[in-house]
Formats: C-alpha cells, sequence, structure tokens
C-alpha cells in the first residue's frame, strides 16, 4: 500500500511539473514565433476598451499566461502607453484567453502526447530554421501539458475511493464558498489557474466530484489567479497597484455573481454538456469559458466606474514615465517645417531630461541600495530608446522638406543631440548594471573610493545639467563651460585611477571591488565625452 501512495503522489506531483514546463514551453514557442512584438500589439491596439479586450485575449492566448499579459499591461501603464481605463479591457480579456487552455485539455489527445513531443524534439534539434524550430517548441510543449495531464489522471485515480475525499467534495457541494476557497487557495500554491483547472477536469472526468462541487471550485481558480499579479504589483507604482486591484474585483464580484445565480448557472452547463454531447473535460472548458465571457459582458459597462472604484482605493499620483513622444505632430512637417524643428528640439529636450535624471536614480542607487531608484532608471533608459526611435524618424522625415540655411543647422545639431542622449542612456544601464554586480557579490567598496565616485557623480550630473541647459537655448558661453568641466572629468578619471592601482597595491581594495570602481569611472567620463559632444555640436563653425 505505502508504495501505491508513493506512486500515486510522485504521478501527480510529476505530472503537474511536466504540465506546467508544458504551458510555459508552448508560451515561450509561441511568444518567440510573434517576436517582441507581445508589447506594441498591446500598445497599437488598446485605442479604447473593447480594443483592449480584443488585444488581451489575443495575446493571452501567445503568452498561455493570464498573469504575464497582466504583467505586461501594467507596465505599460506604468510607462504611459495605456490609461487605466484602456488596461482594465486588457484584463478582462486576459480573463477570457487563458479559458483557451481549457478548450485544448477538452480535446482529449493525451494518446498522442509522446508521438507529438518527439515531433517538437526533432524540429528543435534537426532542423536549422529559427521559425520551425519556435514550431518545434510549441509541439514539445504542446504535448508535454497533454503527457502531464495524462499522469496526473492516473496519480488522482484513488481520490475516488478515499472515505475523506469523498466527504470533502459532498461538503463542497453542500457549500460552494469551502470549494471557492480550496480553489483560491491551491491556485495561489501552484501560481497556475491554467493547472488547477486541469486537475479539476481530471477529477471530474473520473467522477470524483460532482458539477456542484466543481463550479465554485473553477469560481476560486479565478480568484487565485489574481494573487500573482497582487504579490508583483506590492512595493511597486501606484499605477501597478491599481491594475492588480481591478483584476482581484473583476474576479472576486464574478464569483459573487456567479455563486448567486449558481443553480441555474449549473442547469445551463449541464444543458451545454447534454445537448451538445460534451466529454467532462470539455464540460468545464465551456463552465470556464462562460464563466469569464458572462462576467466580462457583465462588468464592461462599469469599466469608468472600476477605474474610478481603484483610483478611490489606491490615492496618490502616480510618477509615470511617459515613453510616448509628446510634441511630433506629423502635420507640420507638410504645413511648417520651422515649426516642426522646434517640436522635435522640444521633444529631444525631453529625452535629455530623462538622460539627466537616469543619472541621479543611479546615484541615488548607488547611494542607498534601493532598487526602486534602479527600476526607475531602467524605465527611462527605454523611453530613452523610444523615443530616439520616433525622434529620428520624425528628423528624417523633415530632412525631405526645404529648410533655410539656419533650420538646416539646427536640425544637424538635433540629430547628432539624439545619438549622444541615447548613449549616455546606455551608460546609466552599464552603472546600473555594475551596481547590481556588486550588491549581488556583496563587493564592498571603500569609503574613501566612494566618496571619489560620488564627487565625480556630482561633477558628470553638472556638466550634462549645462549640456541639456546649452542645447536648450543654443548657449554658446554655457557650451565652453560644458567644455571646461570635462576636461575636468578627464583629469579626474585618470586622477581616480591612479589612486585606485594605489589601494590595489597596499591591499585596501579587491579585485571584485577595483572592477565596479573603475568600470563606474569610464562609463562617468563616457558621459561627459557625449555632453561635449552635444555642446560641440551647438558651437558648430561659429
Amino acid at each position: 500500500m505505502g508504495l501505491s501512495i508513493q506512486e500515486l503522489i510522485f504521478q501527480f506531483v510529476g505530472g503537474l511539473g511536466i504540465f506546467l514546463f508544458g504551458i510555459k514551453y508552448m508560451g515561450d514557442g509561441l511568444q518567440k514565433s510573434a517576436g517582441d512584438r507581445l508589447r506594441d500589439i498591446l500598445d497599437r491596439t488598446t485605442s479604447n476598451p473593447f480594443m483592449g479586450v480584443l488585444a488581451g485575449i489575443f495575446v493571452t492566448v501567445l503568452l498561455q499566461t493570464s498573469s504575464g499579459t497582466t504583467a505586461l499591461t501594467v507596465g505599460l501603464v506604468s510607462a504611459g502607453f495605456m490609461t487605466l481605463r484602456q488596461a482594465i479591457g486588457v484584463i478582462m480579456g486576459a480573463n477570457i484567453g487563458t479559458t483557451v487552455t481549457a478548450f485544448i485539455i477538452g480535446i482529449k489527445i493525451s494518446e498522442y502526447s509522446l508521438p507529438i513531443i518527439a515531433l517538437g524534439a526533432f524540429c528543435i534539434f534537426f532542423i536549422k530554421k529559427q521559425h520551425i524550430q519556435y514550431l518545434g517548441q510549441v509541439l514539445f510543449g504542446f504535448g508535454a501539458l497533454f503527457y502531464g495531464l495524462d499522469l496526473m489522471s492516473t496519480g488522482m485515480k484513488p481520490l475516488r475511493t478515499l472515505e475523506g475525499f469523498q466527504e470533502l467534495t459532498i461538503s463542497m457541494s453542500e457549500n460552494p464558498l469551502l470549494g471557492v476557497f480550496i480553489g483560491t487557495v491551491f491556485t495561489f500554491i501552484v501560481q497556475s489557474s491554467s493547472a488547477t483547472i486541469g486537475i479539476l477536469q481530471g477529477l471530474y472526468a473520473q467522477g470524483a466530484v460532482e458539477l456542484t462541487a466543481a463550479l465554485p471550485v473553477l469560481f476560486g481558480d479565478n480568484i487565485g489567479t489574481t494573487v500573482t499579479a497582487v504579490l508583483a504589483a506590492l512595493g511597486t507604482s501606484i499605477a501597478a497597484r491599481r491594475a492588480a486591484l481591478v483584476h482581484v474585483i473583476f474576479n472576486v464580484f464574478g464569483t459573487i455573481i456567479f455563486l448567486i445565480l449558481l443553480y441555474p448557472f449549473t442547469q445551463l452547463i449541464i444543458f451545454f454538456q447534454q445537448s451538445l454531447n460534451l466529454n467532462p473535460e470539455m464540460t468545464l472548458a465551456f463552465a470556464h469559458g462562460t464563466f469569464n465571457v458572462t462576467n466580462t459582458i457583465i462588468q464592461f459597462p462599469f469599466i469608468v466606474f472600476l477605474a474610478w472604484v481603484v483610483t478611490q482605493l489606491i490615492r496618490g499620483e502616480d510618477a509615470a514615465i511617459d515613453y510616448k513622444p509628446k510634441h511630433l505632430n506629423p502635420i507640420f512637417i507638410e504645413q511648417s517645417p520651422s515649426i516642426a524643428l522646434e517640436q522635435a528640439k522640444e521633444e529631444v529636450i525631453r529625452m535629455a531630461e530623462y538622460a539627466l535624471r537616469g543619472l541621479n536614480e543611479a546615484s541615488a542607487y548607488f547611494e542607498t541600495h534601493d532598487k526602486k531608484h534602479a527600476d526607475t532608471a531602467i524605465q527611462l533608459e527605454e523611453a530613452i530608446n523610444n523615443l530616439d526611435r520616433n525622434i529620428t524618424n520624425y528628423l528624417v522625415d523633415l530632412a525631405s522638406k526645404s529648410l533655410s540655411h539656419e533650420e538646416s543647422e539646427k536640425h544637424a545639431i538635433l540629430v547628432d543631440s539624439v545619438r549622444d542622449i541615447e548613449r549616455v542612456g546606455d551608460h546609466i544601464e552599464n552603472i546600473i548594471e555594475l551596481i547590481d554586480y556588486q550588491l549581488a557579490n556583496r563587493v564592498n567598496i571603500s569609503g574613501e573610493a566612494k566618496s571619489e565616485l560620488n564627487e565625480m557623480v556630482q561633477l558628470t550630473i553638472s556638466t550634462l545639467n549645462d549640456a541639456l541647459h546649452c542645447l536648450q537655448n543654443f548657449d554658446l558661453d554655457l557650451a565652453y563651460t560644458v567644455i571646461s568641466k570635462e576636461n575636468l572629468i578627464d583629469k579626474m578619471e585618470r586622477s581616480l585611477r591612479k589612486k585606485h592601482i594605489v589601494r590595489l597595491n597596499e591591499g585596501l581594495c579587491s579585485g571584485s571591488a577595483g572592477i565596479v570602481y573603475v568600470d563606474i569611472v569610464s562609463n562617468l567620463e563616457r558621459i561627459g565625452d557625449h555632453a561635449v559632444n552635444i555642446a560641440e555640436a551647438v558651437i558648430g563653425d561659429k
């Protein structure tokens, strides 16, 4: 008997592991097939909440995880790409999209799981074309999903004969709230509603649970999947916390509605089962799909109200970093190139302000080791990259228009400055990575070295700030100030390198600390070089 219990546990746990791996691997393959365009899909197709719902469904089908879609959405809200109202639509769509896995399970092709895995492995290992390898990854994950389900199903078979389990299912039938609680807790533990619904489908197929007991557990699974988003949003931006709270309210309110309507809902699912001749797995897939689609239809008209509720519950202004350009109106390129040039300049200044802010955040991260400064700096760097692409495209379009000699000079200055500001963003990212390395490897930098670095950081910040204002006002005096400050940065770099070698020889500094120290100094010096490039572009032939 001991061996059979061991086999039961091993098959269930191993099957669950293979199932989760299959979902993840299939999702990764689909995502790679789509390229890194998922964020763009969400950005471009969420012009209104209805389009947001459709985008949420599509992206969740590709990712095979509603939590992944919610995380992407939270990032876009924090970045200013998407309003909270648009995000609510995407979250609703994500809930519908995640039901696709349950329908896939309902197809019942587990006897073909091993050949599908073999075909996937063949594509991955024996075919060189990348898109075929991605297809192989999807097939391998698809097969693993069914193989894991089959193992779990075998492991769960003895459950229906256990007296304790039978009593539990009777209790769940009589008390739906118990079923909701079990579904919520189990999904929280497993961190995948698809997995818990897959297990529930297996139990229902074996007759281990009745439909009246299975449906409340299904509702609980939908609440449990929101816990991942809540945990991910803790300690993050206000926008992230609001989006996570919307997910919770949406699923909790939906569960309350369906618990009130549990009897008619159960009868509806029985009607589907009988009229469409559904197998047990597909019956629960229909229940899951009906729950999420109906819940979305009911709550969709209240998106504005939902946004208002979460804004009232989580108060405060969110310091969102706006990735999108604010001044690049394409109409001006055709109608008034001179105004378009001024608009481009405003956007370049905004990009430079992001770079300056990023350097300040990197400095704060070095001082405090508070991760929020690193996260902000990386977000700023991503915003700089996005602005770089948009401004460059705008300036390229503007170059084909007739500009005066003076305007052509300004145009050339802006083109050069955009490139330099983008490189400043890259160096800031390098500094963040070096501090991450320092913290991860517990590298101790001496007090003297810290003091020297802080002095150089402040001088670099001051130089970059002057370069920004010199570009903003085309101020020649300030341009020469930037050049003189950059000379000080160069001297400081040489001096700090010498001092570092002395500390190294005296055994006051470790090799790891030296790598971090010298590389940060080097990146600061390069930021100074790019500040000078901006100043020299402004000076030009004058």
